[in-house]
């Protein structure tokens, strides 16, 4: 039996009845209790009130939550502030993800955002502001941190079908909610980026994650430079699972929501057939190849190897690329030189350490670490610095960075930001592991496809891949760029 045939028998649309029922609203409980929720860890310092709870100043508004059939919407409200995400917004959407996840009648759950971004970032304006109140308030952002990597934490280890249309901007705190989901949906108006030490910060929300885990130096490259990948080229690096147009995300919605999964189906089997309800709606690929190809991607992997002992060893060997012979590689050197001069220097250093080390951490470990530096970060100078002159007053010199220059960047300071192993952030979800375990949904990866083709012509690579990942959008167009970069 074909895939397709048994997404139909298995996967039938609802009966009227089934449909009347699924479509009944549920209520939210006004309280639920858990531990884990106690948001304060930190060694140092008293923790502040529990974040978790409402605030008298929360919007009421700025989550939306849809029952149709059998998905559970999630659409972030915020559209003047391009969605950026808040405690406000985290704590709707903690209880209704763990309602729904106790929910027979909740299949599916999709999170989107309303406007130009499905979420641009954290509300780091609001945190810089209260960081300027002293040891107090730097605790506040902390707790802040604290219930945000809580959220994505739940999404990572989350025990039902769940789908991001990561249509807009998504960046930051918009990557938690949607990188560690395992379906990405990209478009044509996708904008992907951890721009934080573009702010005297790191690129957090599980970035010590994914960001290793990218093919070749990607994930390094992304991370000290702050690079934007966009529209299909965050689906041919791995960021995004699908790539679908934009127009036909509402029709992919409500297809989504005529799928019905028996109980005893397990949860793989329900992305099987997700994955293949998603291709239906594939039409075509902008682009036969990523930005980020041929020359230039075999220059990013050997300057950003991992085997580059510092910045100083990157900076040296972007030095050379702009002296070379190819204009197009000197251009982007020397403007890959003064980007990363021009972030804070403690945060491209504590970055690149986070990028070294990340990889042996688990996903449990690596928001409860991630959750340490980010609170150290938030009693360092830069980051007020940062978000002041860069997202408030908009300057356009360099901010004034402490310590202003990498040179300056003791080793000692960078390994303060990782001495504080014995803080554990209490998490939702006790679910760990270390490799997405959903990791096969994308594109196939570029060592799967060079062990495929050991001793084999190109058109059988293709041909067995794509049968493999049942003729999926993208197969054939990322084997030939990896054969090509790889076999010059």
């Amino acid at each position: 039996m074909s895939l397709c045939t048994s997404i139909r028998r298995t996967a039938a649309p609802l009966s009227s009845v089934s449909r009347i029922q699924t479509a009944r609203t549920m209520p939210l409980r006004a309280k639920i209790m858990n531990p884990a929720w106690i948001t304060g860890t930190r060694k140092y310092a008293t923790p502040t009130a529990d974040l978790t709870k409402a605030q008298p100043n929360d919007d009421p508004d700025d989550v939306v939550f849809t029952n149709n059939y059998g998905v559970r919407s999630i659409e972030l409200n915020r559209p003047k502030k391009l969605n950026s995400l808040n405690g406000s917004m985290a704590r709707k959407i903690i209880p209704r993800l763990q309602e729904w996840a106790k929910s027979e009648l909740a299949g599916v759950v999709i999170i989107k955002g309303n406007g130009r971004a499905f979420c641009a970032g954290g509300d780091v304006a609001e945190l810089a502001k209260w960081n300027k109140e002293g040891p107090e308030g730097q605790q506040r952002s902390s707790d802040y941190f604290g219930l945000e990597y809580k959220l994505d934490h739940l999404i990572a280890t989350y025990t039902k079908p769940y789908i991001a249309f990561m249509d807009g901007i998504t960046m930051g705190g918009g990557v938690g909610l949607s990188i560690h989901a395992p379906f990405r949906i990209a478009t044509e108006n996708t904008l992907f980026a951890m721009p934080e030490t573009t702010i005297g910060f790191f690129p957090d929300v599980g970035a010590s994650f994914f960001l290793p885990r990218m093919e070749g130096a990607l994930g390094t490259y992304l991370a000290l430079t702050s690079e934007q990948l966009k529209g299909v080229d965050a689906f041919y690096h791995g960021v995004a699972t699908h790539y679908i147009h934009s127009s036909t995300l509402q029709q992919l919605e409500s297809r989504l929501a005529e799928l019905q999964f028996p109980d005893y189906m397990a949860l793989n089997d329900r992305f099987k057939i997700i994955n293949a309800t998603i291709e239906e709606f594939s039409t075509g690929l902008p682009a036969e190849r990523p930005h980020i190809s041929g020359e230039l991607r075999r220059t990013i992997d050997r300057v950003f190897h991992a085997d580059q002992p510092n910045i100083k060893a990157i900076l040296a060997s972007l030095e050379e690329v702009s002296n070379g012979n190819n204009e197009d590689l000197k251009k982007w050197a020397k403007s890959t030189i003064n980007t990363i001069q021009t972030r804070s220097p403690i945060s491209v250093a504590v970055t690149l350490q986070q990028m070294r080390i990340g990889r042996q951490w688990s996903i449990a470990q690596t928001f409860q670490r991630e959750y340490d530096i980010a609170s150290q970060f938030m009693a360092h100078p830069d980051f007020v610095e940062g978000v002041t002159a860069r997202l408030i007053e908009r300057r356009k010199e360099r901010p004034n960075w402490q310590p202003n220059t990498l040179e300056a960047v003791k080793r000692r300071d960078v390994d303060e930001f990782f001495a504080g192993a014995d803080a554990k952030l209490p998490l939702i979800s006790e679910v760990d592991y270390k490799e997405y375990p959903h990791a096969w949904i994308g594109l196939p990866k570029e060592d799967e496809i060079m062990r495929e083709a050991s001793g084999k012509k190109a058109e059988d690579v293709v041909a067995s891949l794509l049968e493999k990942y049942e003729g999926k959008q993208g197969v054939r167009e990322k084997i030939a760029e990896v054969l090509e970069r790889n076999t010059r």
